[in-house]
């Protein structure tokens, strides 16, 4: 990938652009918490072919919501479960909708 493929990926949510220290400083937290998030398998960062850890956007949103779930005083495990799970629901809901405004197209609006 050249530099110019890199600048137009840069509006990609799902581009690792941020280092693991970079993505710590702007959540405001540890490396620490991050490899934690990790481990519990919440985000998976990317490699750079040297082996570090490098974060997208969407990957930081998550990681945010995580801190802000601990910050609050619940335990790490829960926080990424949580997460999950909210995650899960917002993905139903967007299908959901989704079949509803495809059944409405098809179907007229029924009058009780």
């Amino acid at each position: 990938m050249t530099a110019d493929d890199s600048y137009g990926r840069l509006d990609d949510d799902d581009y690792p652009a941020y280092t693991m220290g970079r993505a710590a400083e702007m959540l405001g937290t540890s490396q620490g918490f991050l490899r934690a998030i990790g481990e519990a398998r919440l985000i998976t960062p990317l490699r750079s072919e040297g082996g570090h850890r490098r974060y997208s956007r969407y990957q930081l949103r998550i990681a945010a919501r995580a801190r802000e779930l601990v910050d609050q005083g619940t335990p790490i495990e829960a926080a990424c479960r949580i997460v999950v799970l909210e995650d899960q629901l917002e993905e139903a809901q967007r299908i959901n909708a989704e079949y509803r405004r495809a059944r409405e197209s098809v179907e007229p609006p029924r009058e009780d």
